[in-house]
């Protein structure tokens, strides 16, 4: 009887994989350029469901209604003329600046649908714009406003500018920007640890790659990425905190193992989320600054620029649109405040600007579809759990 419960078993869950890798190619093909009708009727409704969801969640909760409570409060406060509305005007700003980080933090978990972090979209150029204006300006006392919109040197001037100087200028914004890749880092912590707990595994592939792994004593995959895998996970589960915390402080594409891995073997959460948050807002923040501050300090750009002269035949055509630039930038940097920038934009200005409309344009895209496919998703289960139980 326990061989035919067996072989029974094995059949339904041969049948249901054969099913799952069916619908997982059909939602494979539900994509805005495809199916664009489709795609965004999907898209609307799982919208629909998913604000629904939140309000209820929200209206369950206790907290939340205490939190709602002091937002409204906060609000009222804010548009009524008093004593507190500078100090409340002040702190507004340095909210909302640290929400900008934050967001732009959590997008770069999920790479803007291309795997192209916000680093190297924003966070970076911001470090470099301030550092090439320290050394310009010998300070970093930029006045306020215009910055952190606009980088204006002060009237007064330092005799020497440090590293250690810059790095404290843009701790801030560092620190809230790895702040969130942690926060980022947490959906696929849940979606395994929910997994483990209800004994239901989700319909996603690195959860299943990840489970079978988990399972398989010696993998049948003997390639450099799957023997990192390996690694990362026997670290994890023997090492732990510390062990979480290596992998957060160190540039590590595969670091959602580490998070699927901590929720399958139902580490704590603050074990896993405290060692991230260390590891990249604190650790591993600091590691980038400090690479971003001396590759765009003063001597280096001047060298990195005089280097391009020296490349056979498009050399001098290359140096030319990036000295121009500096030059630009630094003129920026000394205009008066109140007075209008010259409306005059280089070429990578120019790129740049339009580099970043493609990839949020495509990351817009990139929920769309991908909203619309959970949808999808929800339609097969049921279609599913229907034709197994006839």
């Amino acid at each position: 009887m326990t061989r035919m419960d067996g072989s029974v078993r094995s059949s339904y869950d041969s049948v249901m994989h054969e099913m799952k890798l069916k619908d997982r190619e059909e939602r494979s093909r539900l994509v805005i350029w495809r199916q664009p009708f489709r795609t965004l009727y999907y898209f609307i409704i799982e919208l629909s469901i998913k604000i629904r969801q939140l309000i209820i969640r929200l209206m369950r909760r206790k907290t939340s209604a205490l939190v709602l409570a002091l937002c409204l409060f906060a609000i009222i406060l804010y548009y009524n003329e008093g004593p507190h509305t500078e100090y409340l005007r002040k702190w507004n700003k340095v909210i909302a600046w640290c929400a900008y980080w934050v967001g732009l933090g959590i997008l770069s978990s999920v790479g803007l649908g291309t795997g192209l972090h916000t680093f190297l979209l924003y966070l970076g150029p911001h470090i470099a714009g301030v550092t090439l204006a320290a050394f310009e300006c010998m300070s970093v006392d930029f006045p306020e406003p215009p910055y952190p919109d606009q980088i204006v040197c002060p009237e007064q001037m330092e005799d020497t500018m440090t590293i250690w100087t810059i790095i404290s200028k843009v701790r801030l914004e560092a620190f809230m920007w790895g702040a969130g890749t942690a926060l980022g880092e947490l959906p696929p912590y849940f979606m395994a640890r929910a997994a483990t707990l209800s004994g239901i595994d989700p319909d996603d592939e690195d959860y299943e790659e990840a489970a079978q792994m988990f399972e398989a004593d010696s993998p049948d995959d003997d390639s450099i990425s799957t023997r990192v895998k390996i690694g990362m996970k026997k670290l994890v589960q023997k090492v732990g905190f510390f062990g979480i915390l290596l992998c957060a402080s160190i540039p590590n594409p595969l670091f959602d193992l580490a998070g699927i891995t901590c929720g399958h073997f139902l580490v704590p959460f603050w074990t896993f989320f405290g060692a991230t948050l260390i590891g990249k807002a604190v650790i591993k923040m600091h590691i980038q600054k400090l690479f971003i501050v001396m590759t765009f300090s003063k001597h280096h750009v001047e060298m990195l620029v005089d280097w391009l002269g020296y490349i056979p035949a498009l050399g001098r055509h290359l140096q030319a649109p990036f000295k121009e630039f500096l030059q630009k930038q630094k003129a920026n940097f000394h205009h008066k405040v109140g007075t209008q920038l010259p409306a005059s934009e280089s070429w990578l200005a120019w790129f740049f600007e339009k580099l970043i409309i493609v990839m949020v344009l495509y990351f817009v895209i990139s929920i769309v579809n991908s909203m619309a496919q959970t949808y999808m998703a929800r339609k097969q289960k049921a279609i599913r759990d229907l034709k197994m139980q006839k």
